[in-house]
Order: C-alpha cells, then sequence, then structure tokens
C-alpha cells in the first residue's frame, strides 16, 4: 500500500489564494522598508554552525535545525566527544552547517565579510525564510518568513523612533484595527538587576520576566527561584510585574526605582527621548505602552527593545526587535552598534485572516479566460490573447472544446473575473462577449475595449 502523502508538523503547503494574500503582504511591508531608506538583500538558507551556536542562549541554540554531513564527512565524527560524553562537541563533528534560525545573526556575519562593499551606516532589509525546532502550535511554525529592517554603523535614536513609525504605518496600511507597540530597554533591565542584587544573573532574571503574561506572576517567580535568585532580590523585582499608570507615570516610578544605578538611569533617559519623539510626530493607530516586563530573551539586545502585539486577537507577538551595540563584534569587527526589527509575516497573516481584512482583490484569480468552442475560434482567439498579453493582461483560453457547463465551473473555480465568449458570429463582426463573472452581466466589446476595461479594473 502506498504511503499517505504529508508534510511535516510546523510547515504548510501554500494554495494559489494564499500565495496572492501572502505576495499582498510582503508588498506592503516591503514598499515600507522602502519609503524608509531600506535596502534589500539576501542571505543563504543555512550557514556554517559556527555562524550560528552560541548566538541565541541555551533555549535558542537548542531550536537550531542541524544538517547532518554526508558522505566522507561523516567518517570524521568525533567518536572521542561521544565517548566522554560531550554531546555538543560531537553533534558539530556531525553538523558543520545548519538551517539559519532568525536573520539577524546572518545579517551581522553578512556586513564583517561585506564591510569594504557597503557604506554605513547600512540600512538592509531582508524577506526570506527562517527556520526553528520549536513545538507547532497556532500562531508558531517550524518553518516560517520573517521580513527584517536594520541599519548598522550608527548608535543614533533616530531610528529607534522610524522602527517605531514603521510598525505604525505598516500595520495601518494593513487595516490591523488596534494594535500595541510596547517598548522597553535592555539598560533598563541591567538596572533592575543591579538594584535587586543580582547583576551576574541578569540574563536567568530577563528570560523569566519575559514570559509574565504566559505563566503568571508565580510562574516567574517558581523560575527565578529555581534559576537560583536569591529571595531578598525576588522581593525587590516582584513589585514591578504590576506596574500601571500612563508610560509618563511608569518611567518616573522606574526613575525612582532606579536611582542608585548608572546604567538603568542611561536606559530611561534612551526610552524617554524614544517615548517624547513618537508623542511628538504622532502615529496613527498604534498604541504606545512602556513595558517593563518586555525582556525577550535573546542574548544580543543592548539597548532598545521591541514588541508588537494584535489587540483582541488570541495571538503572540507579531512584530519585535531592539538595539545590539556589538552583535558584529562575534565575528571580529568590534563597535559597530545596530539597531533592528522584524514583521512576523505568518503571524500577521493568520491575524488578517481571522479578521477578515484582507483585501477583495486577492480572493480573484485569472483576470480573462475564453471559452473553447473549436478549433477555427480557437485560432482567434490565440491571436487576441497574444495581443491582450502584450497590454500586460493575464488571459487564457480552455485547453478543450468540452461542455460549456464544464468550462463556466471552471472559470467559477479559479475565480475568474471575465469570461470571453467568441462564437462564428463574433469572428465575423471582430467583437468579443464579456461577461462579468460576479454580476452576470454580458456586453459586446472590440480587443481594445476588453485591454481598456481590463487595464482600469
Amino acid at each position: 500500500m502506498s504511503q499517505k502523502p504529508a508534510i511535516p508538523k510546523g510547515t504548510r503547503d501554500f494554495l494559489p489564494v494564499d500565495v496572492a494574500r501572502r505576495n499582498y503582504l510582503f508588498d506592503v511591508i516591503k514598499g515600507a522598508f522602502k519609503k524608509y531608506g531600506f535596502s534589500p538583500i539576501e542571505t543563504p538558507s543555512f550557514e556554517l554552525s559556527t555562524t550560528l551556536m552560541g548566538k541565541y542562549g541555551e533555549e535558542g541554540d537548542r531550536l537550531i535545525f542541524r544538517i547532518l554531513n554526508s558522505g566522507e564527512k561523516m567518517k570524521k565524527a568525533d567518536i572521542e566527544a561521544l565517548k566522554q560524553d560531550n554531546l555538543p562537541r560531537f553533534a558539530n563533528s556531525l553538523a558543520e552547517k545548519a538551517l539559519r534560525y532568525d536573520l539577524t545573526v546572518p545579517f551581522a556575519r553578512y556586513v564583517v565579510q561585506h564591510q569594504n562593499e557597503i557604506e554605513f551606516p547600512f540600512k538592509r532589509y531582508q524577506i526570506q525564510p527562517v527556520w526553528r525546532a520549536d513545538r507547532p502550535q497556532h500562531g508558531r511554525y517550524q518553518e516560517f518568513y520573517q521580513c527584517d529592517a536594520d541599519v548598522v554603523g550608527s548608535d543614533s535614536l533616530l531610528y529607534e523612533v522610524d522602527f517605531v513609525l514603521l510598525f505604525d504605518e505598516v500595520l495601518t496600511q494593513l487595516n490591523l484595527p488596534s494594535f500595541t507597540i510596547k517598548l522597553n530597554n535592555r539598560k533598563i533591565l541591567s538596572g533592575i538587576a543591579e538594584v535587586s542584587g543580582a547583576h551576574e544573573q541578569l540574563v536567568d532574571i530577563t528570560v523569566a520576566i519575559d514570559k509574565l503574561d504566559k505563566i503568571g506572576e508565580d510562574g516567574v517567580v517558581e523560575e527565578l527561584k529555581q534559576k537560583g535568585i536569591s529571595a531578598t532580590a525576588i522581593a525587590k523585582i516582584k513589585p514591578l510585574f504590576s506596574f500601571s499608570g500612563s508610560n509618563q507615570e511608569k518611567m518616573e516610578k522606574m526613575t525612582a526605582f532606579l536611582a542608585s544605578s548608572e546604567i538603568g538611569l542611561e536606559g530611561i533617559k534612551e526610552l524617554t527621548y524614544v517615548l517624547n519623539q513618537v508623542n511628538e510626530i504622532g502615529v496613527q493607530r498604534a498604541e504606545i505602552e512602556f513595558d517593563i516586563t518586555l525582556a525577550r530573551g535573546l542574548n544580543y539586545y543592548t539597548g532598545a527593545i521591541f514588541e508588537v502585539k494584535a489587540n483582541g486577537v488570541k495571538m503572540g507577538s507579531i512584530c519585535g526587535g531592539g538595539r545590539y551595540d556589538d552583535l558584529t563584534g562575534l565575528f571580529g569587527m568590534k563597535g559597530m552598534s545596530g539597531v533592528g526589527i522584524s514583521f512576523g509575516a505568518d503571524r500577521i497573516y493568520d491575524v488578517l485572516l481571522e479578521l477578515g481584512l484582507f483585501p477583495k482583490e486577492t480572493e480573484q484569480g485569472l483576470s480573462l479566460m475564453f471559452v473553447n468552442f473549436g478549433e477555427t475560434e480557437q485560432a482567434s482567439c490565440l491571436k487576441w490573447i497574444k495581443e491582450i498579453r502584450a497590454n500586460g493582461i493575464d488571459c487564457e483560453i480552455y485547453p478543450s472544446a468540452a461542455k460549456i457547463q464544464k468550462q463556466m465551473k471552471y472559470a467559477n473555480d479559479r475565480h475568474v473575473r471575465y469570461v470571453a465568449l467568441v462564437g462564428e458570429r463574433e469572428i465575423q463582426d471582430q467583437l468579443i462577449l464579456l461577461k462579468n463573472m460576479e454580476t452576470g452581466e454580458q456586453e459586446e466589446m472590440s480587443v481594445d475595449e476588453v485591454i481598456h476595461l481590463l487595464k482600469k479594473s
């Protein structure tokens, strides 16, 4: 018995209507990136394992898909490492390459490798798939697209302001009715760790705090205990979980809390500048929120942290990002500050689909289909089809003179906008009987009139 076809969990096939909707989404994001001065680049789907490993923290490294060596390279497996129970070293000897986990680390590698070919500050955007060995669930896939924009070579906070405006512009253009752009600063989190007396455990604290909306206050406290955070430190951190009020009020409370921390106050100063500038310029639809629990567990953020959520929809963050002051230092290029954001295209797609926000045009298929009445009529239709296609209009003829009902059903199933019916009389009069498949209206037109109509609609 033949095996039933299937795809791996966490991946998806896309029907033509799905691809049309995704292209609409990508086009909106790409258009905004270009408007804000970003240039496109691409990097390989897989990198050397040494490029990726150790850049995302312990949790991230576990989610990297490794590519098993093939052929003669398999003989180079480090058996001694296996005997010594050194599994990371053994895994590295089996897999020299890995699928990219995100677009940011490969971008850092790209900048270092091409530093003499690009101008700084370098502004790039990238729309490509990434892979994570995460547990598949609603809104979380093992293969998905990221739409990233980054700036490297400048520590100007103007770019943080621009990214907030970019989030607002894209999601407003996609007609998302309500969304919140959350901001924090890693220096504020460092200040919290310092004030609480647990500065050396900053990563453990931020990873736990970042899960507050998922596991609740009790869950965060329990995780902090498991990470060895002292009861005294937890007692100092705990009041922050229930911070409330306006952004200004929360900033005042945090300023008082971090009064003894130089780095914490530096984070407050940076975040205040961004919030004030955004408030001065104004946003179209976004709600802007200072969220002290926003930590995003990735190790490389050093300044601003961004996260965007769609309000009223059961979905995790749909966008994110932050500043990484020395990411390129991982590849030997020190002092190269950068900041970047990522649009979670697949999650945004699911939100737009759930809310019915995709334009009707994305559901439309072929613009024009000629019904096939036989070889004589087909010959005339093919000449008109060539002329219509030359004007940039998509059209085709049904491949055989099947029953008219079958051809019309095919047109309906493909969401064809117009059907052309050309028989002996139409050929003699050099006219096309054009049927609007949505309204059912029919009208005789010349080929030039058909072209004009379809170009206009």
